[in-house]
């Protein structure tokens, strides 16, 4: 017997959704497993989901809306869902994020979220291993879906040499990363990345990564993080030696040519395929 936990649909987005989600089953006539079947998963997928233990994603929401012909409601309900699975001091900043016009973004370690495939954000997130990590990965790839948007926002991202290098996931990810930085920059005309090479040395982003998020109509924003949390603020002098470095590291850096050119090369002599090289007789 399937074992049924009542939910309290205010409690939160997830709540919610599977409260519903019973509620438009049980409507339709159909069991958790016919369900299963009609959306190509398992029945005990759906009574977690129903019972609040386990994130739905957006691919499997699209197939709930086809099967029980609810118009589209749970597409809409998982952006919600997926939001609220984002750490409680992150959530403000991603809707603020989804709202800019702007990003301007300086990374130091790591390649910035609405640029990762889902690979490398798995082995990103991955380094906290008692997090929902499926559940943060469908979050950070629904942060994505404003790259997709009719008017998405421009995305200036300066990077430094050593992200390209910090090999986070293994060799085939780090690849098929660059890979997809290296469309980004081409194939989408908003975005747009320049590399700060080892050779600069001191620069004007030392202090560690920060993102500038401008708007049509509301003030600026400058987001940084340390160890625990974020921390953004619209404060006036903050903005202003924000905007100052980034100038600084944007005319530093390498052009967004030459930076295309230096990630093609470390892509290939440093994730490319080396498996046929240097096959040298044991004896």
């Amino acid at each position: 017997m399937v074992n049924i936990r009542d939910l309290d649909p205010s409690a939160s987005p997830l709540d919610y959704y599977g409260s519903e989600l019973r509620r438009k089953r049980e409507g339709a006539g159909m069991t958790q497993e016919q369900l299963g079947k009609c959306i190509f998963c398992a029945a005990s997928l759906i009574g977690q989901i129903e019972t609040g233990r386990k994130i739905p994603t957006r691919e499997l929401s699209d197939r709930l809306d086809a099967a029980l012909l609810t118009e589209g409601f749970f597409g809409r309900l998982v952006g919600l869902v997926l939001r609220s699975v984002l750490p409680s001091w992150f959530q403000q900043y991603a809707e603020m994020e989804a709202r800019a016009t702007f990003i301007n973004t300086f990374q130091t370690e790591v390649v910035y979220g609405l640029l990762q495939t889902e690979d490398y954000a798995r082995a990103v997130l991955g380094v906290r291993p008692d997090s929902d990590i499926d559940g943060l990965v469908e979050a950070r790839m629904e942060r994505q879906r404003i790259l997709d948007r009719d008017t998405p926002p421009l995305i200036w991202t300066v990077l430094t040499e050593a992200v390209l290098h910090q090999e986070i996931g293994g060799r085939d990810v780090m690849r098929a990363q660059l890979q997809h930085l290296l469309h980004a920059n081409k194939q989408r005309e908003w975005v747009k990345l320049q590399v700060l090479p080892f050779t600069v040395g001191a620069h004007a982003g030392l202090p560690g990564s920060f993102n500038l998020l401008r708007f049509e109509d509301d003030p600026d924003v400058v987001y940084t993080e340390d160890f625990v949390q974020g921390h953004m603020t619209a404060n006036p002098q903050a903005i202003r030696e924000g905007s100052l470095s980034y100038d600084h590291l944007q005319a530093t850096a390498l052009s967004v040519e030459d930076s295309a050119a230096l990630i093609t090369r470390v892509m290939e002599e440093r994730y490319g395929d080396h498996s046929g090289l240097d096959r040298r007789p044991l004896a």
